[in-house]
């Protein structure tokens, strides 16, 4: 009988197997398995124990006894070998909790294989929504200022709409359920519930109103070619007024798209979050092996640190990927800092902005968060390192005075507006190409170093778009990570590595 063997393993945390192709689901092949190391004998007071033939076992019994146990040991053992090729560990990394973190992280545990334990490790330092993601306008539409349809835009659209509904739901069973509501005190002392606030999508539609003659029949003419699912409806001027009262159409035209979509950014991604966790739950109480979501309030500021503990680390850290010290100078974006002030209508007004109205897009954007709330941006700092979320008084001052004028020549109410606060946020910017400014995906191993296969990725550039892409892209994202295959991924998408090789 050959010797029998164990696996030594120097990194407890992780099995020593790999999958070297997609695992099919039902059953993982022997061809999709190749060990990372090669097993070591046992000790040789172990191995030594032989098996006689069964006309001296019937002579001798102790040594029956001894070779039955034997024979038990090397069953045991193939039995342990044949369980690791199944029970297999796969931990992720997803470094950032905006858009593109948290699309990764539902598309992993909703794409990963049955048979696989997976586990999926979140870092962010300031949280869900912590970066630019937390503080954009959080309009959703599949245009271009010029209205005309971005690339793959259908996709994106169809995506991301899937991502709302699915963390709509989330939420939405978590306040039938009883623990999920917060027990506060009211004002006369007694203790009642409060429930958690869902209404974070608001299908109110987006405006936006012809403000250049030069572009009025580009304008048109892309208009016609709106998706079906959302639709550009050209308007005069009264009609727009109808919408938006108070509305200035300086060339009696505007462009209405009813199906697009208003969100609170913030609310969005925690509801977002709290789908990954269900679905986590859900996986493992279904059959399906063993599934983990944990999320860690702290960053990381080398991708070094991470060496050896995971089967993937993904970067979706927007901006702040370029301050990690593999990536940079190496990657093709340009920072910009913007600003978004928060306005508040005085008690003492009464004409409200009413609450079928669409949300305004021209040179500044007014999105709405109530008939009294509005948010309007956003400021262009190019190549700020300023990625925190706080704003002194300075720079909201010189903020105002930038968006106000542009938002009064075509929404002149909006003087009667009170200034209450202004977040900001630091976006990563994406190079120009034929397709238009498009997000970096792609394998990071030859910027990092060493001998990996597909173990560092970057989904990262998504600019002020990332609510468009973050669905579609992280489903793509994910899968290629699973299959550690980037062909995957649209080749619009990872040009920029062969750009940089060239």
């Amino acid at each position: 009988m050959p010797p029998a063997t164990v696996i030594t393993n120097s990194n407890p945390r992780i099995l020593p197997w790999k999958l070297s192709a997609p695992a099919t689901r039902g059953f993982l092949q022997r061809s999709h398995i190749r060990r990372t190391q090669p097993p070591t004998l046992m000790s040789s007071s172990l191995s030594s124990i032989s098996v006689r033939s069964s006309s001296s076992l019937t002579q001798q019994p102790l040594r029956s006894s001894l070779a039955i146990i034997s024979q038990l040991s090397c069953y045991c053992v193939k039995s342990l070998m044949l369980s690791l090729l199944v029970v297999r560990i796969c931990r992720y990394a997803v470094l950032g909790a905006g858009f593109a973190g948290l699309s990764v992280a539902w598309h992993l545990l909703q794409h990963s294989p049955q048979e696989l334990n997976v586990s999926i490790d979140i870092y962010d330092e300031d949280g869900i929504g912590g970066g630019a993601s937390g503080v954009s306008g959080g309009l959703l539409h599949p245009y271009s200022p010029k209205v005309k349809l971005l690339w793959r835009g259908a996709d994106c659209w169809r995506e991301s709409l899937n991502l709302l509904t699915i963390a709509e739901a989330a939420m939405g069973s978590q306040e039938l359920n009883s623990d999920s509501r917060e027990f506060v005190q009211n004002s006369n002392g007694s203790i009642i519930r409060r429930r958690f606030k869902t209404d974070f999508i608001h299908f109110r539609g987006i405006l936006r109103p012809a403000v250049s003659l030069k572009h009025l029949n580009l304008l048109n003419n892309n208009a016609q070619k709106c998706l079906d699912s959302c639709q550009i409806e050209s308007i005069d001027g009264d009609a727009a007024q109808v919408l938006v009262p108070n509305l200035y159409a300086p060339l009696n035209s505007a462009f209405y798209m009813p199906e697009a979509i208003n969100i609170h950014p913030q609310h969005y991604l925690k509801a977002l979050f709290l789908a990954c966790e269900n679905l986590a739950k859900d996986l493992s109480t279904s059959g399906f092996k063993g599934k983990e979501l944990h999320l860690h309030k702290m960053s990381i500021n080398n991708l070094r640190e991470l060496e050896g503990e995971y089967s993937a680390v993904i970067v979706c850290l927007g901006a702040r990927a370029v301050f990690l010290p593999e990536l940079s100078g190496k990657l093709p974006l340009r920072t910009c800092r913007g600003v978004i002030a928060h306005l508040q209508l005085p008690d003492d007004i009464s004409e409200v902005y009413p609450d079928h109205s669409p949300s305004i897009l021209s040179d500044a954007w007014l999105a709405v968060r109530g008939p009294r709330n509005l948010h309007l941006g956003s400021t262009w700092e190019w190549n700020s390192r300023n990625y925190s979320p706080d704003v002194p008084p300075d720079e909201a001052s010189k903020a105002l005075e930038e968006l106000l004028p542009k938002a009064s020549a075509i929404y002149p109410a909006i003087e009667n507006w009170v200034f209450t606060g202004a977040s900001a946020g630091l976006r990563a910017m994406p190079p120009l190409t034929p397709h238009g400014s498009l997000p970096l995906l792609g394998c990071l191993d030859d910027f990092v170093g060493g001998s990996h296969t597909c173990k560092y990725w970057l989904f990262g550039g998504l600019g002020s778009r990332g609510l468009l892409y973050h669905g579609w892209l992280g489903k793509l994202m994910a899968q290629a990570v699973l299959s550690c295959d980037e062909d995957l991924l649209p080749s619009e998408l990872t040009d920029w590595r062969n750009k940089k090789k060239r």
